[in-house]
């Protein structure tokens, strides 16, 4: 989870810089429903990225740090190997969302608080950007965890082994 959140600050920071040093509007709102500025909103995504991040890589660290685990089962229920799919693409795909919606909120933000197609009167850009996000934070969690999960599957905790003295 700590991953799925800190990618998505990263996500979040990206866009606020790419607004900051390319818009042009003073002042604006990251999302119109949070009264948050664009800028405000990147700088706590990035103390958010780092109080994730760091935790989430070592805690990577610490497990591959440990006891080799036994070799998994070779065969995973479809149903995990369909969550994952779906997982893998919804982060690919929200994430090209994201960088979209944040390339074109720095050369045309008056669009964020406009519908996003003519199709359809809701949503906005700026709130299909913040869907995304969470989409991007739930897609890379559920990875992350379906990912680490295999090796440690039905695996009881490991004991120290004794070393025998022979005298």
């Amino acid at each position: 989870m700590a991953l799925g959140l800190g990618y998505t600050a990263v996500l979040i920071w990206i866009g606020s810089a790419l607004v900051g040093s390319f818009g042009s509007e003073e002042g604006a709102r990251y999302w119109s429903p949070v009264p948050l500025r664009t800028d405000t909103a990147g700088a706590i995504a990035f103390g958010i990225a780092i109080v994730t991040l760091v935790p989430s890589r070592y805690l990577e660290l610490r497990r591959r740090n440990g006891p080799p685990a036994r070799p998994a089962p070779a065969v995973r229920p479809a149903s995990v190997l369909a969550v994952l799919a779906v997982a893998d693409i919804a982060m690919f795909l929200a994430t090209a969302v994201v960088i979209y919606l944040s390339c074109n909120a720095f050369t045309h933000p008056q669009t964020l608080n406009i519908q996003l197609t003519h199709l359809l009167a809701w949503p906005s850009e700026g709130t299909v950007r913040v869907v995304a996000l969470g989409v991007c934070l739930v897609s890379v969690a559920a990875r992350r965890y379906l990912r680490a999960t295999p090796a440690r599957a039905g695996q009881p905790a490991a004991a120290p082994e004794k070393a025998r003295v022979v005298a």
